[in-house]
């Protein structure tokens, strides 16, 4: 099995509902689940300078590293997830 990254994207008030998903999603793929977290907030750095970012339904609101077989099946973890936006699936390769 391979790790990959889940970015989920998009934010919007938590309301009981969507952390009732989050909660039921989470322990669907406990048995896949490598590492997980949410991002508050942050700042992007770049040549022009720095600025805050804000949580919008743009923003990256938090990760899921999870154990697929390919990257299809990663896209099937993904799928079933409650983002409020979307997820970017991506396969994590070490050296």
């Amino acid at each position: 099995m391979k790790n990959y990254l889940l970015l989920h994207y998009g934010f919007e008030k938590p309301t009981p509902e969507i952390m009732e998903a989050w909660g039921k999603w989470f322990q669907s793929i406990e048995d896949k689940m490598v590492d997980g977290g949410h991002f508050p907030g942050g700042r992007e750095i770049s040549p022009a300078g720095t600025k805050e970012l804000p949580m919008a339904q743009d923003s990256i609101t938090g990760y899921s590293v999870v154990k697929a077989d390919n990257l299809d099946d990663a896209e099937r973890i993904a799928q079933a997830c409650p983002a409020i936006t979307s997820t970017r699936v991506y396969e994590i390769m070490r050296k």
